[in-house]
């Protein structure tokens, strides 16, 4: 299999922090906003730059939701930042009414996603914001698997018209794919060929996917991995021509079964060609806290238990 490898690990946010930087030289529509996580969220170079196009709303995220739609009716692209339970959960309705509802070109950029948020405990660990955001009617849901994708995912929404929710995370991860790398968005990408079983993947999963797929090959199976970086709109194509193939699929994220990625792939897979699955995501769970290492670990969200599922739903084919 092809092998890809670990560039050095960077953290997913910091690839949003650059491409920020990025656009704010070369998009004057851009302008930001965020919720008192500045340095959380990467964006000074974006600030010390386009002062005028920077908007620090404080601790009021339903507020900054609001502010950003108006922004939109004056022709600006405004990149809404928090951390993901804040920028999600906190302020549903308002994304809901003011946003989706409306169509309003915002793009609500949201780091420290996931259980690998780590240390700061079960209440900041949001696994139920994919759903959430993929039920809107018209939103745009990506989640990229490392830094250099974040980079190119947040310059691609930039050009995108609607409404988009932008994942990523806290903890640096391996940083693998091409940083010249084109992002399309609702394409995904093949990383390896198989005929076996289908690996879709994404988010932090991907890399963990690779591993696993590795770790198969030496087992004398043929796995095939997808870089599922759009949950919605999802490439149904691609899912449905590799199970046609391989019989079977492990779908796997960082986010509650109920609501992500394997349950649209689920869906779409009852509706067009019922296939075997298993899921690597947590079971109807909230975290608690931990390194990331020790709650990947735990919930089942590593190499390790891919393996094992693999295994597991090839017998059912």
């Amino acid at each position: 299999m092809k092998k890809y490898i670990d560039q050095g690990k960077n953290d997913t946010r910091s690839g949003y922090g650059a491409a920020m930087t990025e656009l704010g030289r070369t998009n004057p529509n851009v302008v930001a906003l965020c919720a008192d996580l500045v340095g959380s969220l990467k964006i000074q170079p974006f600030i010390d730059e386009n002062p005028e196009r920077f908007f620090q709303v404080g601790i009021a995220e339903a507020n900054m939701m609001g502010i950003a739609a108006g922004l939109t009716i004056g022709g600006k692209i405004p990149f809404a930042s928090s951390f993901a339970n804040f920028a999600t959960g906190r302020v549903y309705d308002q994304i809901r009414q003011s946003i989706a509802y409306s169509d309003k070109n915002v793009k609500i950029c949201a780091s420290h996603a996931g259980i690998t948020l780590g240390e700061d405990g079960a209440t900041h660990q949001i696994l139920e914001d994919i759903g959430l955001m993929k039920m809107l009617p018209g939103m745009t849901v990506i989640n990229p698997c490392d830094y250099n994708q974040t980079k190119a995912a947040t310059l691609a929404i930039a050009d995108y018209e609607g409404p988009v929710y932008l994942r990523f995370g806290r903890p640096k991860v391996a940083n693998f794919t091409p940083e010249d790398q084109k992002f399309e968005i609702g394409k995904a990408l093949m990383l390896n060929e198989g005929t076996d079983v289908t690996i879709v993947a994404t988010g932090h999963l991907v890399w963990e996917a690779l591993i696993a797929a590795e770790k198969l090959e030496e087992q004398g199976v043929s796995a095939e991995v997808i870089n599922i970086h759009t949950i919605k709109p999802l490439d149904e194509e691609a899912v449905l021509k590799s199970v046609k193939k391989t019989g079977c699929i492990v779908t796997c994220e960082e986010h509650n079964y109920l609501g992500g990625l394997g349950e649209s792939i689920s869906g779409l897979l009852a509706n067009q060609h019922p296939t075997p699955q298993e899921f690597i995501a947590t079971k109807d769970t909230f975290g608690e806290s931990g390194t990331p290492e020790q709650l990947m670990e735990k919930y089942g969200l590593n190499n390790k238990a891919i393996v094992e599922a693999v295994l597991k739903v090839m017998k059912k084919k």
